[in-house]
């Protein structure tokens, strides 16, 4: 004879925890430390912050694949927010499913923008 104690515990919800915690706070800090680095190269251009001292700055490769390190941490970092919030307030399954995916494709889309951008330099 089993004996049930209590009811099952149903977690819905942003339920993801530490993970994404600690991928929001990794994130954060590599677009900080990238803000760091951007303002260090401006700080130290030589003449008029114009179009060409801008190009000038990303023409480098290492410098193209940090900001796209930094493209896709933002895009991590957006998706973990906009996901828990559709979570957390919107109650109807599918409607929250539409915006998820409608929330992904805008931020896959406005990475893809970025990064073109980006190598068109």
């Amino acid at each position: 004879m089993s004996v049930n104690y209590g009811s099952k515990r149903v977690v819905v919800g942003a339920h993801y925890g530490m993970r994404d915690w600690l991928s929001q706070r990794i994130t954060a800090t590599l677009m900080a430390l990238f803000t760091l680095v951007l303002l260090v190269q401006v700080l130290f251009i030589k003449g008029p912050l114009n179009y060409d001292s801008w190009a000038g700055i990303f023409s480098t490769q290492w410098m193209k694949v940090l900001t796209l390190l930094v493209l896709i941490s933002l895009g991590w970092h957006a998706w973990v927010g906009v996901r828990d919030i559709w979570m957390d307030y919107v109650k109807p399954v599918a409607m929250r499913l539409v915006l998820q995916v409608v929330s992904i494709c805008w931020l896959v889309g406005c990475i893809g923008w970025a990064v073109q951008v980006l190598w068109r330099l």
